[in-house]
């Protein structure tokens, strides 16, 4: 299903009328080529190119569309028309000159098993002359060598008068895919993913630009141990995929995860990507619904406009019907795991996404953003507030949660309790965390009211108004004794929301010297509020379990939210506090 989808992605990419949105044909791949070496008609070095642009390490070379690279390992595979240094003009970088030697025949090798009607291109006519007139010595006059020596990055070339490199020039085009398929070692039989027969692909293409993953690349199809094959087959063969399906998905599957890419987004340690069955503009807006981004307003706008679309029908009709595809994918070993994986139709997914964020809505302050993204979400609740503490495989279940509607990971919530328990401390994302995982719980069970986004004076749990009774023990305090350095939070947070019955007797003794403070007005304030709290709970509970530590937490910060806000009535639980 998963490659079988990003096949299909393939082949409406290269329907694209845009060619630079296109992907590159069969037989060919978008590489960065740092450095191009321009020679004349004669063979000569007219000069050396470089494409980079940026400061410093942040330079990004130019991409273009060169013939596909081979799988290189430990020992020697040289690439058509380009490479490293060491391969493409024979120097040696790593003192290692025996190796250089081979290195460089075997580039000249790939050049030479070209057709004949490749051979007499004159840009494979100069490029030979060029070698042939130890290259070495002319490039060493140009400013450029230096780097090039020490740094052995990938170069191309290219005639002086085009624009093209020689490797995209009509007769190599031509030629490149016949020359993959001649030597390429496969056996023909029923692909996996087209249905046809085909000649299975040996080995697949490398998957790059997975977080954690080896920067070499990794695999999603192998077969590298004889514990992995079964019936005599080797590697490719075990599970056949045909080289132009190969192709596809490899080259689909890299183009998603490419640097810069608008439709992938990092989810905790699964690095997803995300595309449609056909192009709609979702594709380019969803990593914002979910990821980081430097624009917060533009972040805003685009998550409204969903929610107003999906409020409007506007994912009705045939654009609903739209598959649309969620792929995580996280490192493991040399080979990639799969995550999550989720396909369904775009009205689904567009839903599901609006009750996401209905479920983290919560009350905040001015400084906090009204869609939280993910990755803070996940943050807020790790250790320290570091994405490395995010605990592994949580980001890829609330991912899947989200998807498909489902109740979110206890460890999310045993997470944001032992945050704020940890730190004394309920903040704005920890709270809609603890929110939106006790609600999904809610909905499913349909054993209690859910929790609305302000202050519920109507709920009755207990948990929930000992977390309200706790925030209004500690806002007496504050008003009897302005600008203290500790309140009750910093020392008995963490037993209140957890023994309720050690800490709160002592409390609403320790107020009543509080209140004595304060001016009489206030005072009855604040006395009505405690009755209205205290009436509904019989009695202190000895012990709460996980999720009434999560309701104590919400209760708590509702509360706290309630005294800032301003209202309009006379109820003490929403009248102003000072």
């Amino acid at each position: 299903m998963i490659l079988t989808a990003l096949n299909d992605y393939y082949r409406r990419k290269m329907a694209d009328p845009d060619p630079a949105r296109r992907l590159p044909a069969f037989g060919f791949e978008d590489k960065e080529i740092p450095f191009v070496i321009e020679l004349g008609s004669d063979g000569s070095l007219a000069a050396i190119k470089d494409t980079r642009s940026g400061d410093g390490k942040k330079k990004t070379a130019a991409r273009f569309l060169v013939p596909k690279g081979v799988k290189k390992t430990s020992g020697i595979a040289a690439n058509l028309l380009w490479d490293t240094a060491e391969y493409a003009v024979g120097v040696d970088t790593k003192d290692k000159p025996e190796r250089v030697v081979q290195q460089h025949a075997a580039f000249r090798a790939r050049i030479d098993a070209l057709p004949d009607a490749a051979q007499a291109d004159a840009g494979i006519v100069a490029l030979r002359r060029f070698l042939d007139d130890q290259p070495q010595r002319a490039l060493a006059a140009d400013p450029l060598w230096e780097e090039i020596r020490s740094a052995n990055p990938v170069v191309s070339f290219r005639l002086a008068e085009d624009s093209d490199l020689i490797c995209q020039r009509p007769a190599i085009v031509e030629s490149a895919s016949q020359v993959t398929n001649q030597e390429a070692d496969v056996t023909e039989s029923m692909c996996l993913v087209t249905g046809s027969r085909h000649e299975a692909e040996r080995l697949h293409t490398a998957i790059k630009g997975v977080w954690g993953a080896q920067t070499s690349g990794a695999n999603i199809v192998s077969f590298n141990l004889d514990a992995f094959n079964s019936y005599g087959k080797s590697q490719g063969a075990n599970a056949p995929v045909g080289k132009h399906a190969a192709f596809a998905y490899t080259t689909a599957l890299n183009h998603l995860l490419a640097k810069g890419s608008a439709q992938r987004i990092q989810v905790g340690d699964a690095s997803t990507v995300f595309w449609a069955q056909q192009q709609d503009e979702v594709e380019d807006v969803f990593a914002q619904f979910f990821g980081e981004t430097d624009d917060p307003d533009a972040r805003t706008v685009q998550v409204k406009a969903l929610l107003e679309a999906v409020d409007t029908g506007k994912f009705d009709g045939g654009r609903g019907e739209k598959r649309f595809y969620v792929l995580g994918l996280a490192p493991n070993a040399a080979r990639i795991a799969v995550r999550f994986w989720h396909a369904a139709p775009l009205r689904s997914i567009a839903s599901r996404v609006a009750a996401w964020f209905s479920d983290l809505e919560v009350g905040r302050g001015p400084n906090d953003p009204e869609y939280p993204s993910l990755f803070r979400l996940l943050t807020a609740i790790s250790v320290q507030g570091k994405a490395d503490n995010i605990p592994p495989n949580l980001g890829g279940d609330v991912m899947r949660s989200i998807l498909a509607g489902t109740p979110f990971p206890a460890m999310w919530l045993n997470a944001a309790v032992q945050r704020c328990r940890a730190e004394q401390r309920v903040t704005y994302l920890r709270a809609a965390a603890i929110k939106a995982c006790l609600n999904r719980s809610i909905r499913r069970n349909d054993n209690e009211k859910e929790f609305a986004p302000m202050l519920d004076p109507s709920n009755t749990n207990t948990a929930y108004r000992l977390g309200r009774l706790f925030a209004a023990l500690e806002k007496i305090q504050e008003e009897a004794s302005p600008g203290l350095n500790a309140t009750i939070r910093d020392r008995y947070y963490g037993a209140a929301s957890t023994t309720p019955v050690t800490v709160f007797t002592s409390l609403l003794r320790l107020k009543n010297a509080h209140l004595k403070k304060l001016n009489p007005g206030r005072t009855v304030w604040f006395e009505k509020l405690l009755a209205e709290v205290l009436g509904e709970v019989a009695d202190f509970p000895a012990h709460l379990m996980l999720p009434d530590q999560g309701r104590f937490a919400l209760g708590y910060y509702h509360q706290r939210q309630s005294f800032f806000t301003k209202h309009t009535d006379e109820h003490p639980n929403t009248s102003e506090g000072k």
